[in-house]
């Protein structure tokens, strides 16, 4: 299907996909607290990390699985898909009462929105035209950061007024609407199409969308014309006879990710995504309760929570500035020292005043840095294996997001969540920036 509806869409609809994301992040942190509480549910520190880690592993294989399953159903399909499972599977853990089951559910939903990110930014930087990655791809993560305010706000009158089960209702619902919209409105790639053989309707999208459809055309002949460079006799490089040598020949998705002069940079955003998601999903997991261990109640430990992603939010719009300026590269090595410095000076005693202003300013560094590692992934790697290259750094960075949480659950069961859990999440994202630091831009002056 073709859709060349209203060109103002594509934006808006990929930002609730990603705000989505932002409310699985939080919502089992926010609601965490509760359900140890629960006499009913029995949940304990221990089968919390498991039930946070299966989720993450969930995530993680529906992120790398995305490459496949762009390249087989395409970016639209797959992006309306993983709004459907997760939403079916969300609602489905309001109502079981065994952590098994819950644990399930949450694996499942992780698998249906494991693509949902990588593909979201892939789609809007396409669509965004090229020099506006950085822009485009934190100004599209607000909505990860947006949704998980949405959740945290939402934790403090829901779970204290209702109970914890009607959260997971309410992360649900937004499927009624966004579903349907995205049918009728969200485009297919034009690279996509182009890729398949259907170059009369990616013009049609291109055009209908203001995209440079020369442009792709020219990095779809240069692509096969690399792919079988000396492979042709009487041509040299760049050839007529090669550009239009079959796309078979042509090196697709991770092949192209991993080789050539994109392998360093691929290990090493792998390494720094790896870092920047075990900050985000520890933290958004086991904050309310590391700040409950340094002796806060629970009202003001969800309250940091709540600031910790306000600060993301307007740390992404900073940062998005930033990355177009000076790139993506430099931006992101920036942020994650900063994030390593701020997250250290957490364990210093401060009026409730003050702890809550280096909460917010921790969240303008800590969040925004993966987010630039996104926007690095989409300027320095061909459009053709954008998505690829997102939804391994994504999945591959799950292994941190699984860490992160076993990282929280680990110093608060040996009673040193304050002040050593803040130092452990300092130090990865040290590590973080150094590897960010060894990668080279290559699309785009350093």
């Amino acid at each position: 299907m073709v859709i060349l509806k209203g060109r103002g869409w594509v934006a808006p609809l990929c930002w609730v996909a990603v705000l989505l994301d932002g409310f699985d992040a939080v919502v089992l942190g926010a609601v965490m607290s509760s359900m140890i509480d629960d006499p009913e549910f029995a949940l304990t520190a221990a089968s919390g990390t498991t039930v946070a880690t299966v989720g993450l592993v969930g995530m993680m294989i529906g992120a790398l699985g995305m490459g496949w399953a762009t390249d087989k159903f395409g970016r639209r399909k797959l992006l309306i898909g993983a709004v459907i499972l997760f939403s079916i599977f969300t609602f489905g853990m309001a109502f079981v009462d065994s952590i098994f089951l819950f644990g399930l559910l949450r694996f499942l939903a992780g698998v249906g929105l494991g693509g949902c990110l990588p593909t979201g930014i892939s789609m809007v930087t396409e669509f965004a035209g090229r020099g506006r990655t950085g822009k485009s791809t934190t100004l599209m993560m607000t909505g990860y950061h947006v949704g998980a305010v949405l959740t945290a706000a939402l934790a403090i009158v829901v779970v204290q007024n209702i109970n914890w089960h009607a959260m997971f209702i309410i992360g649900a619902l937004p499927a009624l609407v966004l579903v349907p919209l995205m049918y009728f409105y969200l485009p297919e790639s034009p690279d996509y199409l182009l890729s398949k053989g259907r170059v009369e309707d990616a013009r049609r999208v291109s055009e209908h969308y203001g995209l440079d459809f020369s442009h792709q055309e020219q990095v779809e002949r240069e692509l096969r014309a690399a792919a079988v460079a000396g492979t042709v006799d009487g041509t040299g490089p760049g050839s007529t006879a090669q550009a239009d040598a079959p796309a078979k020949a042509e090196p697709r998705g991770a092949a192209t990710v991993l080789s050539g002069q994109y392998q360093r940079n691929t290990v090493l955003v792998w390494i720094t995504s790896f870092m920047g998601l075990l900050l985000v999903y520890g933290l958004n997991t086991w904050l309310p309760q590391i700040m409950r261990s340094a002796g806060y109640d629970l009202g003001n430990a969800l309250g940091f929570l709540l600031i910790l992603n306000i600060g993301a939010v307007v740390g992404l719009v900073i940062a998005g500035r930033v990355a177009d300026r000076v790139t993506p590269r430099v931006a992101a090595v920036v942020w994650f020292i900063g994030a390593g410095a701020l997250l250290a000076a957490l364990a210093i005693k401060l009026p409730l005043l003050g702890i809550y202003a280096m909460v917010f300013v921790t969240g303008c560094f800590v969040f925004s840095a993966q987010v630039l590692v996104y926007a690095f992934c989409a300027a320095n790697y061909p459009t053709k294996v954008r998505a690829t290259a997102l939804g391994m750094a994504a999945g591959i960075g799950r292994l941190g997001a699984i860490s992160g949480p076993i990282l929280g659950g680990a110093v608060l069961a040996a009673g040193v969540a304050h002040p050593w859990g803040f130092f452990g999440f300092a130090i990865a994202a040290i590590l973080g920036g150094g590897a960010m630091a060894g990668t080279k831009t290559l699309q785009q002056g350093d």
